[in-house]
This record gives structure tokens, C-alpha cells and sequence, in this order.
């Protein structure tokens, strides 16, 4: 990719203009860059996504593996996990498709079923399926920001306070590198990270059955509601199995995301949430008073959790 095609959220930082005060633009200069972006006029969900399948969209699952052979998935563009190198220093390396939990693959089934053009790639930082480290997150997480993926599904969290600082760090590198963070509320009714971010998508349950229904929330922290109770998801071994919780919503709003992406690749993480508001079921467009419709987790030093249900302690 040439600098003059690269999105300019992925470029180099411009030089300080002198005589213009620190990131700002000298128009005598240089001229504001053009930025092609849809107009948002009329957003529906027919102009959100009607037509797409997530072609050209990378989605990065950070979980706990996700098992490729499983026919709910697809295959992955690749798998990682979370390693220790000599020294203990944390990394990122390829690793088998794999999955010991499940979980990871339940999340991936998810969006695979809504954007099947998607390309997937698993990045592990759960260890026993269940629980990680508070480092191994943040290692993984960095990673997957600056691999330049266009969504993360975080179908996990933590309570521990001592992380919210690089958490929010890393949420904020990722809002403006144009890598949207879709992440699932916690289950129990606690304050928990990273979904709690305004510069995340935070995703709690609701138990329609329809994957494409989903609900603008006014009242956070959560923002919407999409599928999470009984959900069919993909389990290793080729099985599938139901499922009930906000990890499981979560990678249904990052498929959709996928779709508009797909669309409307420009669209930044704020326009993308925008969109994402305008086209819920429960908001109205300006011509009518009916929905918006369309027709023919918890980390201590040790424990990162993922948050469905069956498993938050």
C-alpha cells in the first residue's frame, strides 16, 4: 500500500507545521485532505449494509483460540496466542487453530454467520480456557491494534481498577487508528473493563431470537442490545450448542459491523456508531413513527475472564 493510497489513520504522524500550533494544519500550505465518506443523511439498514458480506474487513477474536476446522467457521486468516519468551517477556506468535474452551469459537460462529466474507483471525490470551493474565491482555490487545484489524471482539473484562489506565490507553490508540473495540458487558452487575469506554462499542444481551435484530440503549453504559440468550453458537468438535450471555451478543454488533464496513469503508469509529444508532430497531428516521425495519470477564494479576454466562464466577 503506497503512502498516498494508506487511510490517514494509519499514516505516519505529519510534521509540526511552523508558526501553527502542535497538530494543526497549515491551509496556505496544505490543503485539507479530501475524505471520502457516504453521507449519513439516510441512514437505513438496507443503506447500512444491504448487499454486503464483510468482504475486506479483518476482524481480530481475542478469546481463547478459536478451533478453524469447525464448520460454523470457515477457516481463519490465521490464529496467534499470547507466549512467553526468555526472560518472561510477553509475545505474540502463530499458533495452531485451536480452541480448549470453546468459547472463542462460539464467539467467532457468531460473526461468521452474519459477515461470512469476513477474514477472521483468532488471538488467544485465555490459558486454560477460562482465565489469563492481566499482561497477556494488554500484550495481546496492543498487538491487534497496531496489526491494523478494523474490529476487535472483546467478549471479556476486568474489575481490577489497576488495569482501567492501560486499558483506556490502548481503547483510545485503537479509536484513532480506526480499529473499532467491540466489547461485551459484564454479566454480573458490576463496573467492569473495557466495555465501560465510550470509545468502545459496549454490547449487553437481549433475548429476541433474530441475529439482526439489535437495540440502541439510552441509557449506558451499555449503547445496544443484541442476541445473547439461548444462542446457537458453534462449540469445538464440530458441535453446536446454546448459550446464554453478553459475550455472545457482542460478536453479533461486530458482524454487523463487519457489514457496514464492508459498505463503507471510511467510516470511523464514531460514523461507524453513528450508523450503528440510526439503523437499531428501536430508533425512528426522520419520515416515519414506526422502528427502523428492513424487508424484501474479570481479570485479577492472574484471571482474565470471558464473559459468558455459564462461566463468570
Amino acid at each position: 500500500m503506497t503512502p498516498a493510497s494508506t487511510p490517514p489513520w494509519r499514516r505516519e504522524r505529519r510534521a509540526h507545521f511552523p508558526g501553527v500550533p502542535a497538530w494543526g494544519l497549515a491551509t496556505s500550505r496544505q490543503a485539507p485532505e479530501r475524505f471520502d465518506v457516504s453521507p449519513l443523511a439516510e441512514v437505513s439498514k438496507e443503506w447500512a449494509w444491504g448487499g454486503a458480506d464483510g468482504a475486506g474487513v479483518r476482524v481480530c477474536v481475542v478469546d481463547t483460540g478459536v478451533d478453524a476446522g469447525h464448520p460454523g467457521i470457515g477457516g481463519l486468516e490465521r490464529s496467534y496466542q499470547v507466549v512467553s519468551v526468555d526472560g518472561g517477556e510477553l509475545s505474540v506468535a502463530e499458533c495452531e487453530p485451536a480452541d480448549p474452551a470453546g468459547h472463542g469459537t462460539a464467539c467467532a460462529g457468531v460473526i461468521r454467520s452474519i459477515a461470512p466474507a469476513a477474514a477472521l483471525t483468532s488471538l488467544r490470551v485465555l490459558t486454560d480456557g477460562k482465565t489469563g493474565t492481566g499482561d497477556a491482555l494488554m500484550t495481546g490487545l496492543g498487538w491487534a491494534i497496531d496489526a491494523g484489524f478494523d474490529l476487535v471482539n472483546l467478549s471479556l473484562s476486568t474489575t481490577r481498577s489497576d488495569f482501567r489506565g492501560s486499558l483506556q490507553d490502548l481503547a483510545d490508540r485503537a479509536y484513532f487508528r480506526r480499529c473499532l473495540l467491540v466489547a461485551a458487558a459484564h454479566n454480573m452487575p458490576v463496573v467492569s473493563f473495557p466495555w465501560t469506554f465510550s470509545s468502545v462499542v459496549s454490547v449487553a444481551s437481549h433475548d429476541e431470537a433474530d441475529p439482526m435484530t439489535y437495540y440502541y440503549n439510552p441509557a449506558p453504559p451499555a449503547e445496544f442490545h443484541a442476541r445473547g440468550v439461548k444462542v446457537p453458537v458453534a462449540w469445538p468438535g464440530g458441535r453446536q450448542i446454546r448459550s446464554t450471555g453478553n459475550s455472545f451478543a457482542a460478536p453479533h454488533i461486530t458482524g454487523i459491523c463487519a457489514l457496514i464496513l464492508s459498505k463503507h469503508p471510511w467510516l470511523t469509529p464514531f460514523q461507524l456508531k453513528t450508523v450503528l444508532y440510526l439503523a437499531a430497531d428501536n430508533t425512528v428516521t426522520p419520515n416515519t413513527v414506526t422502528p427502523n425495519t428492513v424487508t424484501p470477564d474479570n481479570v485479577t494479576h492472574s484471571t482474565v475472564t470471558h464473559n459468558g454466562e455459564a462461566h463468570v464466577p
